[in-house]
């Protein structure tokens, strides 16, 4: 493997052949490749791209790099979703249940929260007694008794992307299209499901802030799903303001509970994004023929509360208490809850999710880095979303803090996440894009 070749190949803007990346990927994993020459290529990368199937090989290569989860004796077809990650994004607990309750198979490997992005495992681990810590045995186990469980990712899992993740974030490749597209991909047909829906994220508080860059990624994204072989589906969602109206572990948790509940209405953001990632999971589920039978059944398993019952079979399995989603306030008592308040009113032009995550983040509901200890019960709660008209002095959020050391540091960085504006503003949209294979 000469790895200066392909440094120089991939630098000229020639195009790598499966082979070559299969070599690349094996090479250096085994340690033969050492870091700086890997990191060269991925810039050369970053500046001349990849055409789809590069992309593709290179998502195989890495896909195949370590353990790989064999789901074939499991019943049915395993869906499994993933976000590119946001504030407020509670999805998965609320579609996977829901999902599970309607018979579709729901096997799913998440990644801890980092930044201003809440993760699921923490959400979950926010629960007393929950561990996400299961062996893959015991996993499919659980998938097949009640239908969905979401487990942390094993550590032998796509070792080529630990190692390259963990280079990119320090030579400035991260936000490369390929290279996100291969991380997340790889690390999805790793953990062993037959079909992906993909909710990508766009605006303030997203990874691609951009429209076009959302588009571009989700486009490659169910490109390389298609080559190879994995039906996949990337919905194109708003991210200027936090999806849910919680922020934060137990917080989110509650909220979920509330939107199992029926006590959501259906024109609130995290509901009708629930309802849309759901619809498409059953559809590559096979468990729905269309998109209104799809979603006539999510409704039916939200309505007669089959899905807060799955929710709570899966927090069972992984170590919670029988019962303990019935007291969800419980999980949220915090020291202190603290109002915040604008001294001039107006309508709310903008909210800036990311600087609302922050202050979160402040708080120990998030991690600046993965060493990082969270605080399951801290974190905040929207009362306003974008557009609403909110009168001076009235509170637009309540932080829940047990610690004071950063509480006025996060009370202002929430006060600056918000413009107000005489005027209502222009509505904007929720969903931006449904991309399937055939339009990708």
């Amino acid at each position: 493997m000469d790895m200066v070749e392909l440094i120089a190949k991939k630098r000229r803007g020639e195009s790598h052949t499966p082979e070559e990346l299969r070599g690349m990927i094996r090479s250096y994993v085994s340690g033969d490749i050492p870091d700086y020459q890997m990191a060269a290529w991925m810039m050369a990368v970053c500046f001349q791209g990849m055409a789809p199937e590069e992309t593709g090989a290179l998502t195989e290569a890495m896909w195949h790099s370590g353990a790989v989860v064999d789901l074939s004796d499991l019943p049915g077809v395993k869906v499994d979703k993933h976000s590119t990650g946001g504030v407020g994004d509670t999805t998965t607990l609320v579609v996977a249940p829901l999902v599970a309750a309607c018979g579709g198979k729901v096997a799913k490997m998440s990644g801890r929260g980092l930044g201003h992005t809440g993760g699921t495992l923490d959400k979950l681990e926010s629960i007393p007694g929950v561990s996400v810590c299961v062996d893959i045995p015991r996993f499919k186990a659980i998938v097949r008794e009640i239908g969905l469980c979401v487990i942390g990712q094993t550590e032998d899992l796509v070792p080529a992307d630990k190692r390259m993740y963990a280079l990119r974030d320090v030579t400035a490749t991260v936000d490369s299209i390929p290279l996100i597209a291969s991380s997340i991909m790889s690390k999805k047909l790793a953990a062993g499901s037959d079909a992906i829906v993909l909710d990508v994220k766009t605006g303030s508080g997203a990874f691609m802030q951009d429209l076009d860059s959302a588009r571009s990624l989700a486009r490659t994204m169910v490109e390389t799903g298609r080559h190879v072989g994995r039906e996949t589906v990337a919905i194109i969602t708003d991210m200027n303001q936090p999806l849910g109206m919680a922020v934060g572990n137990a917080l989110e948790v509650r909220e979920a509970v509330a939107v199992l509940s029926g006590k959501v209405p259906e024109e609130d953001p995290l509901y009708q994004v629930c309802m849309l990632l759901g619809t498409h999971m059953l559809l590559l589920g096979k468990v729905a023929k269309d998109e209104a039978e799809a979603r006539q059944k999510l409704q039916q398993a939200l309505r007669s509360g089959a899905g807060l019952a799955k929710l709570q079979a899966m927090v069972c399995a992984l170590g919670g208490a029988p019962g303990c989603l019935e007291d969800v306030d419980a999980l949220c008592k915090t020291r202190l809850q603290v109002p915040v308040t604008l001294e001039k009113g107006g309508y709310i032009a903008a909210m800036e999710a990311a600087r609302i995550g922050a202050a979160a983040q402040m708080l120990g509901a998030g991690r600046a880095k993965k060493t990082d200890i969270i605080d399951p019960a801290v974190g905040l709660v929207m009362h306003k979303r974008r557009g609403d008209f909110l009168p001076a002095g009235e509170p637009f959020a309540t932080l829940y803090a047990n610690d004071t050391a950063r509480l006025q540091e996060a009370v202002e960085t929430l006060r600056g996440a918000l413009t107000l504006s005489a005027e209502p503003p222009e509505a904007a949209p929720m969903v931006y894009d449904v991309i399937q294979a055939g339009e990708a």
